[in-house]
């Protein structure tokens, strides 16, 4: 099967390095916006790709697990500059996000033990939440299409809720009954080499990361993991990373978690940025290093290897019934996460009121992830001082 990506012409490596340099720095919105603006100016401004291809690309990466607009930037990057171009491309998109955040996650440590840390985070932890709620909402609208799904997302918010259970095995056994259901596996059709290549891999990703020594090559096997879970949006990574970081290993108590993905969500780039902050606060610079490196190493592999098969199969039933399944999981977590951590966020009258209202905003108008955690931060360190709530960060 030719597809229309075979057609594409290559270009300059520094051009295209520096494209991605620029777009990791000022990109903000979530995937789909840059997802949007990569399809605007790669297709209609430098013409480096058609529309078809374009569209190609999106769909194939949409069908991997992974953050959509890195996956999508690598996938660009190797269709114009082959193979070392994919990895340049893809880490130059990632280093301006690393350098922000990590250095966000050193401000942290350095002031955190402040009470105006503490309260602008009293603020911000209840419009996470809500941000989280509203993105999870359009991701349902996206691609939650009938009943089965749904009902795959209720048993994974039950147990996500009531066992927190291990999110890598809810996503694996939710694709297998995609697979059953929406698939051909019955009707014993073979299943593509894209898909059995893909369980395998998730598979070997999900032991414990125990297995090593030192907390930095804890970091870097836990990451492997978490980057090769996150079907449908890099939201899908804050129930695994809760599970993982605050419940397992115990590294982050649940508000500093909630910090962690506050930073993700208002810095350039994906969500699952979140790790490069996480690493910080663990195990500092290199940390920090090993957690990005753990995240994002797996879309580099599903792209170069998995991407050219799925090209080939993604119309296969079997594929898009593992997506399927996969996806109503995602929906699933991410609402038990933000039962587990509202619990945590919303502790009186004020937070719950900021919840409230941040969801309201987010639904009647559209406001930046950005503006809402900056209006939310300025309540919290006016409010703080005065209620006093009976928290304080803990180091």
């Amino acid at each position: 099967m030719t597809t229309a990506t075979t057609e594409i012409k290559h270009g300059s490596m520094g051009e295209m390095v520096r494209y991605f340099l620029r777009l990791g720095l000022l990109g903000f919105g979530g995937p789909v916006a840059l997802v949007g603006q990569m399809e605007r100016e790669l297709v209609d401004d430098k013409k480096w790709l058609t529309k078809d291809q374009m569209r190609e690309a999106i769909a194939i990466c949409q069908s991997m697990p992974g953050p959509l607009a890195i996956q999508v930037g690598i996938y660009v990057a190797y269709l114009r500059c082959g193979f070392w171009g994919a990895w340049a491309g893809g880490w130059s998109f990632i280093l301006p996000n690393f350098v922000i955040v990590a250095a966000l996650g050193a401000l942290y440590v350095y002031l955190g033990d402040l009470k105006a840390v503490t309260g602008i985070f009293y603020g911000v932890s209840p419009a996470v939440i809500a941000l989280i709620l509203h993105s999870c909402y359009r991701l349902a609208k996206l691609g939650m299409e009938d009943r089965v799904q749904w009902a795959i997302a209720a048993v994974c918010f039950v147990v996500t809720v009531v066992l927190l259970a291990e999110v890598a095995i809810l996503f694996i056994g939710a694709g297998i009954v995609g697979i059953l259901y929406y698939g051909s596996m019955l009707r014993k059709t073979k299943t593509p080499a894209a898909l059995s290549m893909t369980a395998p891999v998730l598979a070997q990703l999900a032991p414990s990361a125990a297995a090593s020594g030192s907390t930095v090559g804890k970091l870097l096997l836990f990451f492997l993991k978490a980057g090769s879970l996150t079907f449908g949006s890099g939201l899908v990574i804050v129930p695994f990373l809760e599970q993982g970081l605050v419940q397992q290993f115990g590294w982050l108590d649940e508000r500093q978690f909630l910090i962690a993905v506050a930073i993700g969500m208002i810095s350039p780039g994906p969500v699952v940025i979140t790790a490069t902050f996480v690493g910080y606060l663990v195990a500092g610079f290199w940390g920090s290093l090993a957690s990005t490196v753990g995240i994002f190493l797996p879309s580099f592999l599903f792209v170069l290897i998995a991407a050219p098969l799925l090209a080939r199969h993604r119309e296969n039933p079997n594929v898009q019934g593992f997506v399927k399944g996969a996806y109503g999981a995602a929906i699933g977590t991410i609402l038990g996460a933000c039962i587990l951590l509202g619990k945590i966020a919303i502790g009186d009258w004020l937070t719950a009121l900021i919840g409230i209202v941040s969801l309201a905003i987010l639904f009647k108008w559209k406001v930046s992830n950005p503006l809402l955690i900056a209006a939310t931060a300025v309540i919290g360190l006016i409010a703080y001082p005065i209620l006093q709530p009976g928290w304080v960060m803990v180091h």
